[in-house]
């Protein structure tokens, strides 16, 4: 039914189905396609060729391809510590797609339609959110961090009515599953083991087969996961990324970064950062992400109990160590980030020191976090106040033959020149949504496709948001 080569498979629709609802898309009046992914088409292996005409019906849900088997997911969440019953309130997996070289991913079309998750909501998202999804996820993707990614925007050519009204869009969401820990709290917040376990070996088969084989396979997965989440927090930490809405629904179980709502990037350093309009506490700022990170751990552990020992005080004897080893695992990967970014060749026991010296004095300058890592890779002084501590990190770096030149190519890795600066995003947005004109959208695409490359001519990407009334707020799109 489309001109794509698809190649589904629909696991997941083989599980218990209380995990579940079969669901098709509802249709929309006038699909237009706004924009589409051709690189990550080609990943795919659909074959979509340079043209993309035609394809908005399917990527707004007008027609199921052959072989998809659509579906609304069920999935609880603790969401700003509060727990609830939730599920894919507007979105719809059509299956699972696998690609030339044997990898599976969801393919998965968000706004396309109320489901029985819905909560008497109408299904829809706007084109704005959705649009923004397609840059952040896409910019992360291109700083190598781990991500779902978006396949397209469709205008569905129909309102959506939220604080006020807006056009509505259905965004393409590829992942390596949506598997989260939400998932596993649904399953357990109804004392259903048979789906808990289904779960289990559904996670290990798709995410972690290297567990499949181990004496207490539940017990090994839970360590699998709080490694891939220890490696993830690190890397939202080294380019500055506030996720905004760490809800348990939020963490998958892949270790990809998912939901981007209210995201957004620091500008000046400032560990208490909150961009979310939504976040009146801070629970989720930048600095608390790793602690907020091994909190929604822990919930994932206690769904997991059950199956890993059916004495509960030895389960929970056996689930702490792992739980605790989150801490560990983010310092240590955190210290050596730290070490790339500043260009620390071998280890110094002084360089957590270094590091936190050098993070409390860009605290204190209101310096911006990216560009001053950049100017530090090109030998720099990024900012007056820091002069003491500079001559203290030339001394540090300078150590051994032919040290600098290979400290400045490890920097250069670390740290990126470009980022989604969050005005250029709105200003994007804006032309996009408000005037038709997608123009500013690619070129900020284009910019933030090659992170790490200083490139003549986009100094205007470089710089911080500029002085304005009120702080930058971000909101979820609901």
């Amino acid at each position: 039914m489309s001109a794509l080569r698809w190649h589904f498979d629909n696991s997941y629709a083989r599980l218990p189905e209380a995990l579940f609802s079969r669901q098709r898309p509802t249709p929309v009046r006038a699909p237009r396609l706004v924009i589409f992914n051709h690189a990550l088409a080609d990943t795919l292996g659909l074959e979509a060729g340079t043209a993309a005409d035609g394809l908005a019906p399917l990527f707004a849900g007008n027609m199921v391809p052959d072989g998809a088997m659509p579906i609304a997911q069920a999935y609880a969440g603790h969401q700003f510590g509060h727990f609830t019953v939730l599920g894919d309130g507007r979105a719809i997996a059509l299956g699972e797609h696998i690609a030339p070289d044997g990898r599976r991913f969801d393919i998965q079309l968000k706004g396309s339609g109320p489901t029985p998750y819905s909560r008497r909501g109408d299904g829809r998202a706007a084109l704005g959110p959705m649009l923004r999804e397609y840059v952040i996820s896409e910019a992360m993707h291109a700083l190598g961090i781990a991500t779902t990614r978006s396949l397209a925007v469709v205008a569905t050519g129909e309102p959506v009515y939220r604080e006020e009204t807006q056009p509505g869009a259905v965004l393409t969401r590829v992942a390596a599953s949506h598997l989260r820990v939400g998932t596993f709290q649904f399953a357990a917040a109804h004392r259903d083991i048979e789906s808990l376990r289904a779960l289990v070996t559904h996670a290990i088969d798709r995410h972690y087969p290297a567990c499949r084989d181990t004496d207490a396979p539940a017990l090994a997965l839970l360590r699998a996961v709080v490694d891939r989440q220890a490696s993830l927090v690190v890397d939202w930490m080294r380019v500055g990324f506030v996720h905004g809405v760490m809800n348990t629904d939020n963490m998958t179980i892949s270790g990809e970064t998912i939901d981007y709502g209210p995201c957004a990037f620091i500008d000046a350093y400032d560990p208490t950062t909150v961009f979310s309009s939504i976040d009146q506490g801070g629970r989720y700022a930048f600095g608390r992400q790793p602690r907020i990170a091994q909190w929604n751990l822990a919930r994932f552990a206690e769904t997991l109990l059950p199956l890993i020992h059916e004495d509960p005080d030895k389960a929970v004897e056996r689930a702490e160590p792992a739980l605790r080893a989150f801490q560990d695992l983010y310092e240590a990967r955190w210290l050596a980030m730290m070490r790339r970014k500043l260009g620390l060749l071998g280890e110094d026991a002084g360089d957590a020191a270094l590091a936190a010296d050098l993070l409390a004095g860009m605290q204190a300058q209101g310096a911006d976090y990216t560009n001053t890592f950049r100017a530090l890779s090109r030998g720099d002084l990024p900012v007056e106040g820091l002069r003491p501590w500079h001559d203290r990190w030339q001394a540090r770096r300078a150590q051994g033959a032919g040290a600098i030149e290979a400290s400045r190519d490890l920097m250069r890795q670390a740290n990126p020149v470009y980022i989604p600066r969050n005005h250029q995003v709105e200003a994007a947005l804006d032309a996009a949504v408000a005037g038709g004109d997608l123009q500013p959208l690619h070129r900020l695409l284009d910019v933030l496709a090659l992170p790490y490359v200083e490139r003549a001519g986009l100094a205007a990407y470089t710089e911080p948001n500029p002085a304005e009334p009120g702080a930058y707020q971000t909101f979820c799109g609901t």
